[in-house]
């Protein structure tokens, strides 16, 4: 049942290509408008592309968390999981997966590529991806919470920004972290395991959560 989620919302995804390509493009314009607006200053650029990166990531990260759901649940679908006999947080992990597939994993491709305006080493972009690949995942894990706890409400879009913010500033900020402390020459693997940390908590706690929340919406 994990794989079939997995698979049957990528497909969606393969279909609704202007949501994933909306996502991805915000990403690009955002990252790529602050060289522009500040200037060719290489050591300011250098300073602010962690940080840059990341929000960008989180805000792009943001924009598809209202379709996790809403579309399962304006068809039906979604009642159809919770009547079901199999798991319904093992139902949530699946959507966050494919979420985190869809969403997440262009990112973090194109992360590197867009890191090369902002003047980063070699070194610094390979440790940008894999922070990115670590938080990544959390975003969307933390984002699922979000879009049950906001399921069906008017103004849900807003009001899942709202909950989930907070809890993704310590990923933006360990993520961050970790090249501007390899750019500075100190060690980066404890950002790079709280990180993990992050996403071994979130990986357990939050497609419980997040079933929970669906639960108590659709009632």
């Amino acid at each position: 049942m994990f794989m079939w989620i997995i698979k049957r919302d990528l497909l969606l995804a393969v279909r609704r290509q202007a949501d994933v390509l909306t996502t991805l493009f915000f990403f690009i314009i955002v990252v790529s408008l602050f060289p522009l607006s500040v200037g060719p200053e290489m050591n300011m650029l250098r300073t602010m592309a962690p940080g840059v990166v990341w929000v960008a990531a989180l805000l792009a990260s943001m924009l598809s968390l209202g379709r996790m759901f809403s579309n399962d649940y304006l068809d039906g679908t979604l009642e159809q999981m919770l009547l079901s006999p199999q798991s319904l947080s093992l139902l949530v992990l699946g959507k966050a997966s494919a979420h985190w597939l869809v969403t997440g994993v262009p990112l973090v491709l194109m992360a590197p590529v867009l890191g090369i305006q902002y003047d980063l080493s070699g070194e610094a972009l390979l440790v940008l991806t894999a922070a990115l690949l670590l938080g990544t995942p959390v975003l969307s894990l933390i984002g699922a919470i979000g879009a049950a706890l906001t399921l069906g409400l008017r103004g849900g879009g807003v009001l899942v920004s709202l909950l989930v913010l907070p809890l993704y500033i310590p990923v933006l900020i360990f993520g961050a972290g970790a090249v501007e402390a390899n750019m500075s020459g100190m060690e980066f693997d404890a950002h790079l395991s709280l990180i993990g940390a992050f996403l071994l908590v979130s990986g357990v706690f939050a497609p419980w959560a997040a079933a929970s929340a669906l639960r108590v919406s659709l009632e």
